[in-house]
């Protein structure tokens, strides 16, 4: 789970370590396997009309943007826990909401960042229209976001609880 406040990111140990893994991956390994790609691309000749080239040359474009966002991220990281299970909605915790009040149309999603979303349940960034929104209410209360089109949308909360991965 993630919190951002300020610089500061809260991740959970096993978020850390998570992230932690894939930059060190992708700083020894994969560098080792992309260079060996640009290397065996550059042999084979012209790199003007060379695509093995260039789609290397734009994957390690891609790898070093993800390693630098990884670096920032974690070092600006600090290791907390899950949240308390209060009621009330903050990172790290599964938030269904019904919309305009409605409980027949409602929606289960784990406020987090998108570094920790998962394909178990979906993920809204705290720093969306709806989870900025729903960020620090309670069980019980209605809160207000933008939707694309600039108007507002009003939902209810009606559970949060810390997320269980």
């Amino acid at each position: 789970m993630t919190q951002t406040s300020e610089n500061v990111t809260w991740l959970t140990q096993e978020a850390y370590d998570q992230l932690k893994a894939e930059l060190e991956y992708l700083s020894g390994p994969a560098r080792v396997e992309i260079a060996k790609k640009i290397e065996a691309a550059r042999e084979e000749g012209d790199l003007r009309e060379n695509g093995g080239y260039h789609a290397a040359k734009e994957e390690q474009g891609k790898q070093e943007l993800r390693v630098r966002q990884l670096t920032q991220l974690l070092e600006h990281a600090k290791v907390g826990e899950a949240p308390a299970d209060t009621g009330v909605v903050a990172p790290g915790m599964v938030v269904t909401i019904a919309f305009d009040g409605d409980p027949d149309d409602t929606l289960t999603f784990l406020l987090a960042s998108r570094e920790y979303a998962s394909s178990d349940i979906e993920t809204y960034s705290p720093q969306s229209p709806l989870g900025s929104g729903v960020n620090g209410k309670k069980v019980g209360q209605d809160a207000e976001y933008e939707l694309p089109n600039g108007r507002t949308a009003s939902v209810r909360i009606l559970e949060a609880k810390p997320y269980q991965g």
